[in-house]
């Protein structure tokens, strides 16, 4: 790798953008001053606040619960008593032992899971780097900075940026990057906004390397991040994809990036871990993630070219391409070491459709895998994967019906929903946060109780909603204003 150094924003201001001073400054310093100012502790006042405001709300439910426990006990045999009653009651206890037995499954699986350590140079494989743009800004020019200044060597890494028809000054910061970088990146253009896929596909026939990784325009990468990514295919001829660990690189700027910090941290370092064990990790982030050249190729016009009841599919290439490659045969696996820093909504709006977009997503991707899940499509034992799609169709299937129960308890008896509601959320948020405040901070930790009032009051209508509209493909969350 070259040892020139490359100029590093020494200051981020509050949406995380550099400052890009124009003296050269120390990588490592910088590098590691940065990682460890988004890796700390970011609680405001005002966020101890809520935090204190959420268990105070909790705490008192759960007391209520327990002293009112003979009237709501008989408020609910009331009601049981009658034939939708027994109904609901038959499968709420079924669904709770079916969520425990899985949750103590993916716990078992995550007590055994190691990521793969990083092999020498001499054994690295050759890897294209892809990093598709739109409407980026000069974020783009940092995440290529930060794949640059990776310690896997300069002669077996390229590079390659595609504007995919942005609207603002994107291009302009990967020429700037093209100008610092020279020949190891290679950026393009297309002329109008095709897609995420399409963007990604340029690459994919364009690059060389026999593994290709994809990095989201808005990710900063640790320095190791890459090699540890694709350490596990130099072992593994079965591995088809690898799987990064994402994490929030704006967290400092708001509640919402910093109660997802948790819920991300316990998505792929628990339920990914688990996955892994099982060689299934249902979905490669778009934000960070390798695949085989071969297993990409070998899928890749069927992939570019997918619809969903005849509409071109612009969501989850990410969730449709690991499905892909599992039907090939192949593992996928997850790198807990492989770490990536990525933005994620700050506000509501911004945040409720991603959430739709990944929904409708998984909607879509849960009959794809379905189509070739239960068939022998690897030789190794493939219940484990199936288990995994069965649950993953619990919570699409059971989505209607539980937002319907929710809403009658709202106008039935909202005292005994309020109570026993929050109640629930006190039990089953704990898991998340002792997970979190074990492995990093208590103090944050105690956000996975705001996140599920917060995903309770105020998210909780998006699987519903994302299953009566699975058939629409908008993005929805990078347009300029005053676009449609």
């Amino acid at each position: 790798m070259s040892q020139q150094p490359l100029k590093y924003s020494s200051n981020y201001n509050k949406n995380c953008q550099p400052t890009y001073p124009l003296e050269v400054v120390n990588k490592k310093a910088l590098r590691s001053q940065f990682f460890n100012r988004i890796s700390k502790n970011c609680l405001s006042t005002s966020d101890y606040i809520i935090i204190v405001g959420t268990l105070a709300i909790l705490i008192g439910a759960s007391v209520s619960f327990f002293l009112f426990q003979d009237e709501i006990s008989a408020w609910y045999i009331s009601y049981i008593n009658t034939f939708l009653g027994k109904v609901l009651w038959v499968v709420s206890v079924l669904l709770l032992t079916l969520q425990l037995s899985f949750l103590a499954y993916l716990f078992i699986l995550y007590k055994k899971y190691k990521p793969i350590e990083s092999v020498h140079d001499s054994l690295l494989p050759t890897c294209t780097v892809i990093v598709p743009a739109y409407n980026e800004g000069r974020l783009v020019y940092e995440t290529l900075l930060s794949l640059a200044d990776s310690n896997f060597p300069s002669d077996k890494m390229e590079i390659i940026c595609v504007d995919d028809g942005s609207k603002d000054d994107t291009w302009n910061w990967m020429l700037k990057a093209k100008k610092v970088l020279g020949n190891r990146l290679s950026i393009y253009q297309q002329p109008q906004n095709k897609g995420k896929r399409h963007a990604l596909y340029h690459g994919f026939t364009t690059g060389k390397g026999d593994i290709f990784v994809t990095v989201d325009s808005d990710s900063i990468v640790e320095e190791d991040t890459l090699r540890n990514l694709v350490s596990p295919f130099v072992n593994n001829r079965s591995c088809g994809a690898v799987a990064g660990n994402v994490r929030v690189l704006n967290k400092e700027e708001g509640l919402i990036p910093k109660m997802l910090h948790v819920s991300f941290t316990f998505s792929f370092e628990f339920v990914r871990s688990a996955q892994s064990t099982i060689n299934t990790v249902l979905c490669t982030p778009g934000a960070l993630a390798a695949y085989k050249r071969e297993a990409v190729l070998a899928c890749l016009d069927e992939w570019v070219h997918q619809k969903f009841l005849g509409v071109p599919s612009a969501i989850g290439e990410d969730r449709a391409i690991t499905n892909m490659i599992l039907k090939q045969g192949y593992q996928v696996k997850f790198q807990k070491n492989a770490l990536v820093y990525t933005s994620i909504p700050e506000n509501y709006t911004t945040l409720y459709k991603m959430l739709l977009r990944w929904e409708r997503s998984n909607i879509r991707e849960n009959i794809m895998m379905s189509k070739f899940a239960f068939t022998h499509f690897r030789s190794e034992n493939v219940w484990s994967a199936r288990w995994l799609l069965i649950m993953q169709w619990v919570k699409v299937i059971f989505a209607l019906p539980l937002f319907a129960t929710l809403i009658f308890f709202v106008f039935a008896q909202p005292w005994v929903f309020l109570i026993t509601s929050l109640t629930g959320i006190f039990v089953f948020s704990a898991i998340q946060m002792l997970f979190y405040a074990r492995r990093y901070n208590t103090s944050e930790g105690f956000l996975a109780f705001t996140y599920s009032i917060f995903y309770l009051f105020a998210l909780f209508w998006i699987p519903s909603y994302a299953i009566v509209t699975a058939r629409k493909s908008g993005w929805l969350t990078r347009q300029l204003s005053g676009d449609k």
